[in-house]
């Protein structure tokens, strides 16, 4: 499948999971579309815009299992949370509750919200490796307390690419009447969802990593009981009690109106992110699934052979499917001559992500998280068992010297 993507061939690409990579017919829709715009602008975002964007967020919501009135397109996850964390009314006293697995942005996003009302966000720790579903949700759960009103949480992790089971916590997060806010950024075309079935208030997810849109595709799903009260993060034209929303049929209602229309925008992102569904159907992407995880495990098994550490989940498609976090040991780095060096990367983990690019030409993420160290390999359609063997030597060569 290398011939159907754009990615550089002298590159053992094995980071889809950051930013995604786009194939060719996807990307050539995408340009279309900016095309398309140039050639009449004001027929197209004055006249057109509304309805081509109601048609793109009904083959999106069909494809993640909601109704076109309930998903927004934005540009990206963080976009959206931040849209969330600016709406949620929350006071002095009050916590948010979350994982020490979360994402960065997202972490500094609730940390700013919570400094300015003086709640508090809560990092529950998930301890590795996890072992059943049913004990990570009670684990989760005996972080509630009377004062927790929201739960944000990811569906995949990003550090630990670990897929929680968040169905669960949803639920009993509407029982208790506590606000439930997923992070799916790496959900959309990697594992199967259906948000209506999830039970989620919120739920963000990003086209352009697994789904494989062009850059700058993402949604919010808001159920139809918590779009109220979100406000848009920019106020356009589509917001105020004197905006009309077209008919029904488009699936355009005054949330949708609200937070779609942010001023001038290229809009060929969000539009081509049907041409990106319909290309994982065209080339029975199930079957892709499978043989990605089948890799991902092997790998897995591979580089622990070669450390001999441990694993932070059981093997199951449960907890991990196309991307994978594999422990690897603590670098001394060895012959950088300036001891600033060693202060600055005490742990080798930046010289092994430069041995790694610079000499075998393998893209593939290395991470601390928790003082803990691991390389995170994703694999996508494009990806070969030749290139697993690839990383695997890499990892064999570079482990041996200690860098």
């Amino acid at each position: 499948m290398k011939d159907l993507f754009l990615l550089d061939p002298t590159i053992t690409f094995l980071n889809h999971g950051s930013f995604g990579a786009t194939p060719k017919i996807v990307f050539d829709e995408y340009q279309r579309w900016q095309r398309e715009l140039e050639r009449q602008p004001v027929e197209f975002l004055g006249r057109r815009a509304a309805s081509l964007l109601a048609e793109a967020r009904s083959k999106l919501a069909a494809c993640v299992g909601a109704d076109a009135d309930e998903i927004i397109f934005f540009p990206n996850p963080t976009h959206a949370i931040n849209m969330v964390a600016k709406s949620v009314s929350l006071k002095t006293g009050d916590e948010i509750l979350t994982t020490d697995h979360e994402y960065g942005a997202m972490d500094r996003t609730w940390h700013l919200l919570c400094k300015k009302v003086g709640a508090k966000y809560v990092h529950h720790p998930i301890p590795l490796p996890v072992t059943t579903q049913e004990n990570f949700v009670e684990h989760f759960w005996s972080g509630v307390n009377e004062r927790t009103k929201i739960i944000f949480i990811s569906h995949i992790t990003s550090p630990t690419a670990l897929i929680f089971p968040v169905k669960e916590i949803c639920r009993r997060a509407r029982e208790a009447g506590i606000l439930s806010i997923v992070d799916g950024a790496h959900v959309p075309g990697h594992v199967p969802l259906n948000l209506h079935d999830l039970g989620c208030d919120i739920y963000t997810g990003a086209c352009h990593k697994w789904l494989m849109a062009p850059k700058g595709s993402a949604f919010l799903y808001a159920r139809r009981e918590a779009q109220s009260w979100l406000e848009p993060l920019v106020v356009s034209w589509g917001w105020g009690d004197d905006v009309i929303a077209p008919s029904p049929d488009m699936g355009e209602t005054q949330f949708v109106s609200s937070h779609q229309w942010q001023g001038t925008r290229d809009l060929a992102a969000f539009l081509a992110t049907p041409a990106a569904i319909k290309f994982q159907h065209d080339h029975n992407w199930d079957d892709v699934r499978k043989r990605c995880h089948a890799l991902a495990v092997e790998t897995r098994r591979r580089v622990n052979q070669v450390t001999g550490l441990e694993s932070i989940s059981p093997e199951s498609s449960e907890w991990f499917n196309q991307m994978v976090a594999i422990r690897i040991p603590l670098l001394n780095p060895k012959g950088l001559g300036d001891p600033s060096g060693l202060r600055k990367d005490p742990s080798g983990l930046g010289l092994l992500k430069t041995r790694l690019y610079d000499e075998f030409k393998i893209e593939v993420p290395v991470v601390m998280w928790n003082n803990q160290h691991f390389i995170r390999v994703s694999y996508q359609g494009y990806n070969t068992e030749e290139e697993m063997e690839r990383l695997v030597e890499a990892l064999k060569e570079i482990i041996s010297s200690r860098l």
